[in-house]
């Protein structure tokens, strides 16, 4: 027989059933393990990227910006600790609307009271549902915008605390949970290894550059020309490279002027940059010959005996002539001389080129010879002064020519920082200029 329920009773279990409560658990934890999932990969690729970048200045910023991101905070900042670490030092905040930021004009950032103060004190992590209510609250100033849950966590590395995080307002309106809490203290752990690898890489490009500096010569005097030079490291990313320029007087009384630019942006094209200018001094005080033999003796004896890179050069010689001087030079592969008249007029010395040096050194390079007058001012510079990936080395060389005949009545030094701060190029890589102006000729 049927039970008298039978027929109403559906296949399978009925609403309320211990089965179906079980069922929602399942789905439930389910639910729970894939969005752990998704926060833990999402933790990954924050470690992974902010793990790659070596700039601090971008290490910081991606460190709020990831860590708002995996907890949806509206907002967030990070204090950087002094070298004691009693204060903030800089304070970066992040997630301002650009009324909001208005509105915040003038106020002093924050230096580390109140809850931040707590925190830089007790560096353990900080969840509070309420600042105004939190005992070491002091309140925000005027323009501040309103804030009410906090999530602060300590940014350290091997024991050293670097900052705190601050994170403020979860866009869903609750407050931070332990959850977001262990995410972001696992992202500041890793952050701070990238902040302290980024110091590390800054301290070492700094070394370099000094290095490179010292490798550059101290302008002698060459009374009665002036001379003055500028030498700009690359913005990124190793900031050190290869160019280099050089002016002396010869044993023969003549000037030797030099510029040069040896491919690469690390060491060892400073390096090899110092042993080409100490070869080619070397050459210069030894022979009188017309510069294009001496750049091809530099270009055997480079290849005989190193393992320079492929590198360009222009290497002049200014003699005396009847009615001022003659500018006697030969290059190999290097941008032309800009030459700038005594009424203002800049145009360039366009001449055939040699080959670069380590190409081929059996290959003759070209001599030529221009007159120079009275207050003439020449110009050497290596190609980071006016290569830019946007546009063609044309219009870096007119740009170059307009700027520098509209400030050609600067004293020399001032015009070499005027060209440099032009940022004609891209930054990318470094730069030198070598400038000499002759005496004015006396009227016979």
């Amino acid at each position: 027989m049927e039970s008298q329920d039978g027929a109403d009773r559906p296949d399978g279990p009925y609403p309320g059933h211990p089965f179906d409560d079980e069922a929602d658990r399942v789905v439930g934890r389910l639910r729970d393990l894939a969005h752990a999932q998704r926060r833990f990969q999402d933790l990954l690729d924050a470690v992974m990227t902010v793990g790659r970048e070596l700039e601090l200045p971008v290490v910081l910023r991606r460190l709020i910006t990831t860590a708002m991101d995996l907890v949806d905070a509206r907002y967030g900042a990070l204090g950087v600790l002094s070298e004691h670490g009693d204060y903030l030092e800089e304070f970066l905040p992040a997630g301002l609307s650009d009324q909001e930021t208005s509105d915040l004009a003038g106020v002093a950032l924050p230096h580390g009271r109140g809850l931040l103060g707590h925190l830089i004190d007790h560096p353990q992590p900080l969840r509070v549902a309420d600042i105004g209510a939190h005992p070491q609250s002091v309140g925000f100033p005027a323009g501040h915008p309103p804030m009410q849950t906090l999530l602060g966590v300590a940014v350290t590395s091997r024991g050293r605390v670097y900052g705190n995080l601050y994170l403020t307002e979860r866009r869903d309106g609750r407050p931070f949970d332990r959850h977001d809490q262990d995410i972001v203290v696992a992202l500041a752990g890793a952050a701070g290894l990238a902040i302290e690898n980024a110091r590390l890489y800054r301290q070492v490009r700094a070394n370099a550059e000094y290095f490179q500096r010292l490798l550059l010569p101290q302008l002698p005097d060459l009374d009665p020309f002036q001379t003055a030079a500028v030498y700009r490291p690359a913005a990124a990313p190793e900031h050190v490279g290869g160019d280099w320029y050089d002016a002396l007087r010869l044993p023969d009384g003549a000037l030797a002027l030099v510029i040069g630019d040896v491919g690469g942006h690390d060491l060892k094209a400073a390096a090899a940059m110092a042993q080409t200018r100490n070869m080619l001094r070397a050459l210069l005080y030894d022979r009188r010959t017309p510069p294009s033999a001496i750049l091809t003796q530099l270009d055997r004896t480079l290849q005989a005996i190193t393992d320079t890179p492929i590198t360009t050069a222009f290497l002049a010689r200014i003699e005396p002539a009847d009615a001022g001087w003659t500018l006697h030079w030969s290059t190999a592969g290097h941008p032309p001389p800009l030459m700038i008249g005594s009424d203002g007029t800049a145009r360039y010395l366009h001449a055939e080129p040699g080959l670069p040096l380590g190409v081929d050194p059996d290959v003759p390079r070209p001599d030529h010879k221009h007159p120079l007058s009275g207050n003439t001012t020449l110009l050497l510079f290596t190609d980071g002064l006016v290569e830019h990936p946007d546009h063609r080395f044309a219009t870096g060389f007119t740009a170059l020519a307009r700027i520098a005949a509209a400030h050609a009545d600067l004293p020399l030094d001032e015009l070499c920082r005027t060209l440099a701060d032009a940022r004609l190029g891209d930054g990318r890589d470094d730069l030198a200029i070598l400038a000499l102006r002759t005496p004015p000729v006396p009227h016979m």
